[in-house]
């Protein structure tokens, strides 16, 4: 069997040459050895192109998710441990808007501020004291609601002032008493065994809606200025 001479420097000649010459405008006419090389080539730019372009920002996209991974872990047990305890939480949720309902009917609403304040006169009457002052002050408005300060003296025996302030206390809505003081009456009629004591009641309401709505329009109207 005859072995074919094959001339390799004769085969690269005729490859260099084949790479001559060629028209970048017509590369459907080059050779069938550029053609290949040309295609080659554009096969490695791409993949290279489409690794750092798509594969890379997948790659990162997945250690972003792989880093997050702890975090959903423990926001997956916690809301397993509510999911658990939910009926538990329904139950503490209705006992705190039992209790919230029960706070809010002790502070009267603005129409029941009178028939309040005769109940701090009656309480002191029932109970023998003389008023020398009982004169409500001016209204401090809050968030959600209103505060009524009232400034009484009141003159008795010390058990019926003692009992007054129970009576203050016991009474169905919210009223509190400040800076109390409490001394010996002055000479005359006065003068047996009888004491004053000087305090001021603060008594609290729920503000109406429509009273709600001038605080938050007022509220937004400053915070409307200081912003410019």
């Amino acid at each position: 069997m005859a072995n074919p001479n094959i001339d390799i420097n004769a085969w690269f000649l005729q490859a260099q040459d084949q790479f001559k010459g060629l028209n970048p405008n017509e590369p459907g006419q080059w050779p069938l050895l550029p053609k290949m090389a040309t295609f080659v080539a554009t096969a490695v730019v791409v993949v290279t192109l489409g690794w750092f372009g798509v594969l890379s920002a997948q790659s990162d996209e997945l250690q972003a998710e792989r880093d997050r991974e702890p975090a959903l872990k423990q926001e997956y047990q916690t809301k397993v441990a509510q999911a658990v305890n939910l009926g538990e939480l329904r139950k503490q949720l209705i006992q705190v808007d039992e209790y919230v309902k029960q706070l809010e009917k002790q502070l009267p609403g603005k129409a029941d501020m009178d028939a309040l304040l005769s109940d701090i006169n009656q309480a002191g009457l029932g109970r023998g004291l003389d008023f020398d002052l009982f004169r409500p002050g001016q209204v401090s408005v809050k968030d959600y609601y209103a505060e009524l300060p009232i400034s009484i003296r009141v003159t008795g025996r010390y058990h019926d002032i003692g009992a007054f302030t129970a009576d203050i206390a016991n009474l169905s809505r919210i009223v509190t008493l400040h800076n109390l003081v409490i001394a010996s009456s002055a000479a005359g009629k006065d003068a047996q065994g009888n004491l004053y004591m000087e305090a001021t009641a603060r008594t609290y309401r729920y503000l109406d809606p429509a009273e709600v709505d001038a605080i938050r329009a007022e509220k937004a109207k400053q915070k409307k200025g200081g912003n410019k």
